[in-house]
């Protein structure tokens, strides 16, 4: 199944660019383009596309407000956003506003395209150095002891290796199962918990305790 895509960035050459970058795999159709932040909702509300690759610097409503803005109208939809700085804090600030991750400008195509395949499949990790600054930001309430959280004791242990983390490759390495195992077992809790993503399911691991605030 194609990935629909909506490329947000106020420069011609990016637009492009990361066209081009996408053409390059057959799992990816831009269905759009836009300039700005208001013609990004505009065009998200018009296509509804998947994903959404956008550009955090625009003049006026930067890529940030932007993604705040379309999350609050549609949860649903994919968000990387697209920087020159490698700073943590960017990515912090990005996951904050809900999205997904960001890519950097001067990547490899080939990782771009790596990189948004995981993400498209909802496998792309965290790396610890994020999942400390989630338990650092957001308070802890940990559930009393004798309230059990609707997980299996596997289902557990694979989102502790989630949450410090690992791909569901390298999980399914550590416990001797197929990716797809792994992958079955993130659904299911997913679903069981009511969330939506990585980022959520850190930020769960680390409310409950299962996950050392100093590792």
């Amino acid at each position: 199944m194609k990935v629909r895509v909506l490329v947000v960035d106020d420069h011609p050459h990016a637009r492009e660019a990361i066209g081009e970058i996408l053409s390059e795999d057959e799992m990816f159709e831009i269905v759009a383009y836009a300039e700005n932040g208001d013609e990004a909702i505009a065009q998200t509300e018009r296509w509804m596309p998947d994903l959404i690759l956008m550009d955090i610097r625009m003049p006026g409503k930067d890529g940030l407000e932007t993604t705040r803005d379309i999350k609050l109208r549609y949860p649903y939809v994919k968000i990387v956003l697209i920087t020159v700085s490698d700073d943590a804090a960017h990515l912090f600030e990005a996951l904050k506003q809900g999205a997904q991750g960001y890519l950097l400008k001067n990547l490899e195509p080939g990782t771009w395209l790596e990189y948004l395949r995981a993400i498209a499949s909802d496998e792309a990790p965290l790396s610890s150095e994020l999942a400390l600054r989630i338990l650092q930001e957001f308070p802890v309430n940990k559930k009393e002891s004798g309230e059990q959280p609707p997980l299996t004791a596997r289902e557990r242990e694979i989102l502790s290796w989630v949450a410090q983390g690992m791909t569901n490759r390298e999980i399914a390495g550590v416990l001797h199962i197929s990716d797809q195992t792994v992958k079955n077992h993130l659904k299911n809790i997913l679903q069981k918990l009511h969330l939506e993503n990585r980022v959520q399911l850190t930020r769960y691991a680390l409310e409950q305790g299962w996950i050392d605030r100093r590792s």
